[in-house]
């Protein structure tokens, strides 16, 4: 999926906007002071220096399948343990945390439902698993201008609102079908100004996620002629881009 790149390209083309999710996102999933943390599917850390903000380091672990994210998460978080491992196989004993969480993650599991499951086994029972993932299917996310123009551009171009926890009430039935209790959803929004269209633009050259992956495969007359479509479509610089994600939580219940 183009995620195994430098953790610098993933800031500037997603971090921009995951980073501002964090903060409420961590709100959402009830992250405070004295909790143990799971960070899973962290990446550089978007969302692991949030949790060490409000819990401290040794209070705060992350796994990411990706060793140059780990590399990176553990260059800039030294006290946090940061594992190489996926969400569906969590190198950790049962009970260990008191809230887990996945920021941005949901969207690329095979089975979303085993994976939440596997987080609950690692949180105590009462605990909080919670998910957040863009609104790729309804057209709210920070990509979506880009991927109307794609789509217009290129009707064969890949998309991403088909990916799972996209779509209103997935992340909770998700959730649910995983055993989770007190489930709750809402929306979560963030607001980034682009001063020029070349802030907004250059970081999707960088190889970062399904659309780095789409553009790298394009030629030079390709990008170009997709950059000039872009122009013709984007607001006058400086602009803001919103986007929103689903964000979805649950109580681990006494039986796991």
């Amino acid at each position: 999926m183009g995620f195994d790149g430098a953790a610098i390209d993933y800031d500037r083309f997603m971090g921009r906007y995951s980073t501002l999710l964090s903060a409420p996102f961590a709100d959402f999933a009830g992250v405070r002071a004295g909790q143990r943390v799971l960070d899973v599917g962290c990446g550089p850390g978007a969302l692991t220096g949030e949790l060490v903000a409000r819990v401290g380091a040794s209070s705060v672990a992350g796994v990411d399948p990706s060793a140059s994210y780990v590399a990176s998460a553990r260059e800039r978080f030294p006290d946090v343990r940061v594992e190489t491992a996926s969400a569906g196989d969590l190198p950790f004993d049962d009970a260990e945390f008191d809230a887990a969480l996945a920021q941005l993650v949901v969207h690329f599991l095979a089975d979303p439902v085993h994976d939440l499951r596997e987080m609950a086994r690692v949180t105590r029972p009462g605990g909080i698993i919670a998910a957040c993932t863009w609104d790729h299917a309804g057209g709210t996310s920070p990509l979506s201008r880009f991927w109307d123009v794609l789509s217009a551009h290129d009707p064969d171009a890949p998309r991403e609102a088909h990916l799972p926890g996209t779509r209103a009430g997935q992340l909770s039935e998700y959730l649910r079908d995983a055993g989770l209790d007190d489930i709750v959803e809402t929306v979560l929004t963030v607001h980034v100004l682009h001063p020029t269209f070349e802030d907004w633009w250059t970081p999707y050259l960088r190889g970062a996620g399904p659309i780095g992956a789409y553009i790298e495969s394009l030629d030079e007359t390709g990008r170009s002629a997709l950059e000039r479509a872009l122009r013709a479509e984007m607001p006058a610089a400086p602009f803001e881009i919103s986007g929103s994600a689903w964000a979805a939580r649950g109580t681990v219940a006494p039986s796991h």
